[in-house]
């Protein structure tokens, strides 16, 4: 692609939401949106909060095979810092997928998806990166960061977390199964080895899941010091290798730092009823260890909870209200009795609506997950026409907002902190829309 007609995207745009007040009195949210305008654009952005209100964000390059990457403090504009894969090794490109995770010893942690073309086999092998950054510093081209490839054979869609110094990576096997691998550090993300997997050796789980689901964030808890996996799975005999309409959710907990895994089912809806858009989501309270996870149906977000440790969930709740008629590609936060749950809206019936116009919105509750308060988070809407959730085989321009978007609550001050892609903004010297990402911070 070519971007030369972006000028001065070293700017930095600030647009503040003034929300509406809600009849019983209380006030929604309102955001401080600021546009990260970058040359190259980005989309499917990441963030994380560390525990003193330091905030890191990463983002996936539009025009350049890179994964860019931000810091900052809470409420500030976040300093661009590089593209944070860009020095693994020569012919190696990352961009691909990305997460970060700001651990509570202050080490940064991302994972991105790297490529690199194999002279001997003609093709072009994926593989999941680890990087290690201690202090949360990631300036000076990153030479704070210890950088590594974990592995080269079939990967795809990494996610991290962490738990003290104990961290996990788990990515999907994108060519044989569809299982999910999993790798654990014990010594903050510098050293890596492989433990077993949340699908393999399950039963009628296993069964499902097999070339049959995709998986959602890996997620430790820092109040059990379990470690979980949400992913939805389809029907054994019915789907496999014939959609991806995932109709299942299940979350595996490992109570032995990813040594054995025990699945719950959370939700099953009707076979062939999509619950994958996109991805399965999960959060673990750090007060109380409480889990929330979150699904979309193509029509509305749904949250189920767990006070045993993924045992048994609750009966899941909607949480999307008028005008969204349609909610894609959900995000939970939580802390206490706050939950906030991110998700891009349109009041068009299908997410492929040519004419959609879209926004992204939180819905909050502020005890326990029993109610929830719908608000917008975006200044404008961030997308018209159709949301593909097809993956690669989506249509142009159809996924310029690609597969997500995060938020994450500041441990002190309580207020949300939400990254999105808007492609309004700017546009390719064809015309083509030019993505870029957005942090919106909650100022009440």
């Amino acid at each position: 692609m070519n971007s030369k007609t972006v000028l001065a995207l070293s700017l930095t745009l600030i647009i503040t939401i003034l929300a509406p007040t809600v009849a019983h009195g209380t006030k929604t949210p309102t955001f401080t949106n600021i546009v990260l305008l970058r040359p190259d654009g980005n989309s499917e952005p990441e963030l994380s909060i560390s525990q003193n209100g330091q905030v890191a964000l990463v983002a996936l390059s539009w025009t350049l095979f890179q994964t860019n990457a931000w810091e900052g403090a809470f409420g500030q504009t976040p300093v661009f810092q590089g593209a944070i894969d860009s020095m693994i090794q020569n012919g190696v490109g990352g961009g691909e997928d990305a997460d970060v995770d700001f651990g509570s010893t202050g080490t940064v942690h991302v994972t991105t998806l790297l490529a690199v073309f194999n002279p001997n086999s003609k093709i072009t092998q994926l593989g999941v990166s680890a990087i290690t950054c201690p202090n949360g510093n990631l300036s000076n081209n990153f030479s704070n960061c210890t950088s590594q490839i974990l592995d080269f054979t079939q990967a795809d869609r990494p996610w991290i977390t962490s738990d003290g110094p104990h961290v996990w990576i788990s990515y999907h096997d994108s060519g044989s199964s569809t299982t999910i691998h999993v790798w654990r550090s014990d010594d903050d993300g510098f050293t890596w080895k492989t433990v077993s997997d949340p699908v393999t050796g399950q039963g009628g789980v296993t069964g499902n899941s097999t070339f049959n689901n995709d998986q959602g964030k890996i997620v430790a808890d820092p109040v059990t010091h379990n470690v979980y996996a949400v992913y939805a799975a389809g029907v054994s005999g019915l789907q496999k290798g014939t959609t991806a309409n995932f109709n299942n959710i299940y979350v595996s907990v490992s109570t032995d730092l990813g040594s054995t895994w025990t699945p719950h089912l959370v939700f099953s809806g009707p076979v062939n009823q999509p619950l994958n858009n996109i991805f399965p989501v999960l959060a673990a309270d750090p007060v109380s260890g409480a889990l929330y996870a979150g699904w979309s149906n193509l029509h509305n977000v749904y949250v189920s909870k767990s006070t045993n440790q993924a045992s048994t969930w609750s009966a899941p709740i909607a949480v999307a209200s008028a005008p969204v008629k349609t909610a894609l590609e959900p995000w939970v936060a939580v802390r206490g009795q706050t939950v906030d749950v991110t998700y891009y809206g349109t009041s068009s019936s299908s997410n492929t609506d040519p004419t959609a116009v879209w926004n992204t919105y939180l819905s909050q509750s502020t005890d326990g997950g029993s109610h929830f308060t719908q608000s917008l988070v975006s200044a404008h809407p961030n997308h018209v026409g159709e949301v593909c959730t097809g993956g690669i085989s989506c249509a142009r321009g159809t996924r310029n907002l690609l597969d997500l978007f995060q938020i994450a609550i500041d441990p002190q001050n309580g207020l949300a902190a939400v990254i999105f892609t808007d492609d309004t903004l700017t546009t390719l010297s064809n015309g083509s829309p030019l993505p870029q990402v957005i942090v919106a911070y909650q100022t009440s």
